[in-house]
């Protein structure tokens, strides 16, 4: 890789009600220099990172980093503590407020103000009434926070208040099947619609979020038998969504009705090369353009790279390079999307990948050593 691997240590918060964390001193420097230096302000970056912090080798809290844009290099700045188990994050769009799943038994989430880039401070905690919650959305423009319950097969709903923290659960529910295991919820792209992703009943459900916070199933499209969906990432067009399945390593492309919320599966491809060894799609994601779709294999160890055809329709598999490492779980772009971060969950690093825009090509730029990697975040 491009640069030595750096040991994920930092700045460490005192107390869990008020925690915060802040970046290096120098970094530090370098932040407070950005408004005079536009150049810096392109170059400079923010990362959030999850992890198990229950697990042995995990984290100590949400991890905070900073990545250069030209070179890709991460370097750490710190760690916000009193976060069990922060394994999902996601960021309000303001760009205050940074969200995090507890993914434990007794589920939970974590709502945290984001006082400056990489200062951090834990706002406050809401159980979600399910177990193993492992995903979240910020939907209906912020003011609700949804969250995904693999080990119950549920969806809980928390409100946001205005400043930045969650409210009591106003429901919770249950996808109806033997075995439902709810992996991912997401908001449609026309704001209308909730789909919940379930790995367990191989389906995606659609429904409405009223202003009350209650969620009312509209539609439920099932994938093949043993697919095993975990997520999906519509295509900018709106009009198709990409779903990542993680028992039998296919990407299916589905039609997406965003007038009835409607979502029809369509053709499944395998997400890596035929012989190769038992592999399980981990995340799935769109280029902003349209014209790729990027999936981490986890067992395979690659990034499978798809050339998006026929106006989002069809998928053609490019390419498989090497992630980097072990066990890619997710995968994000940095806002210009000539960067891709890869969390490998088993072999505690990130890799940082430039991505070619042209030919959606991927070239190792950095590596980072991080505990368990299982999700980063651009901020």
């Amino acid at each position: 890789m491009g640069t030595s691997r750096r040991r994920f240590l930092g700045l460490t918060a005192a107390a869990v009600g008020s925690a915060a964390a802040g970046i290096t001193p120098a970094a530090a420097a370098e932040a407070r220099e950005l408004p005079d230096r536009p150049e810096a302000r392109r170059s400079v970056g923010t990362l959030y990172l999850a992890t198990y912090t229950s697990s042995a080798g995990g984290g100590t809290g949400i991890g905070l980093a900073t990545y250069d844009g030209t070179t890709g290099a991460i370097t750490s700045a710190g760690t916000l503590t009193g976060v069990q188990d922060p394994s999902f994050l996601v960021m309000a769009s303001s760009g205050r407020f940074l969200y995090a799943v507890n993914e434990q038994s007794s589920g939970g989430v974590t709502a945290v103000a984001v006082d400056a880039p990489g200062r951090l401070r834990v706002l406050n905690r809401q159980p979600n009434g399910g177990s193993g919650p492992c995903h979240l959305a910020l939907v209906a423009n912020g003011k609700y926070l949804l969250s995904a319950n693999y080990g119950s097969g549920d969806v809980a709903v928390h409100p946001v208040k205005a400043d930045g923290s969650l409210g009591a659960r106003t429901d919770l529910v249950k996808h109806v099947g033997a075995t439902p295991h709810a992996h991912q919820v997401v908001q449609d792209p026309t704001g209308k619609y909730i789909l919940a992703v379930d790995l367990g009943t191989d389906s995606v459900y659609t429904s409405t979020l009223s202003a009350a916070g209650k969620l009312t199933q509209k539609s439920q499209a099932k994938l093949a038998t043993g697919a095993g969906p975990r997520h999906l990432a519509f295509h900018p067009n709106g009009q198709y969504a990409y779903v990542a399945n993680e028992v039998d390593s296919t990407i299916t492309v589905c039609r997406y009705d965003g007038t009835s919320g409607k979502l029809t599966p369509g053709a499944s491809r395998s997400t890596v090369p035929a012989g190769s060894p038992t592999n399980y799609p981990g995340e799935v994601i769109v280029s902003p353009d349209g014209r790729f779709v990027y999936l981490t294999n986890r067992g395979h160890n690659s990034v499978a790279i798809f050339a998006v055809e026929a106006a989002g329709a069809s998928l053609r598999l490019m390419a498989t390079p090497s992630c980097g490492g072990n066990w890619p779980r997710h995968c994000t772009l940095d806002p210009t999307g000539t960067l891709l971060f890869v969390s490998n969950q088993k072999s505690n690093n990130l890799t940082t990948f430039h991505v070619d825009v042209q030919t959606g090509a991927l070239t190792p730029a950095a590596d980072f050593t991080a505990p368990i990697p299982v999700c980063v975040l651009p901020g």
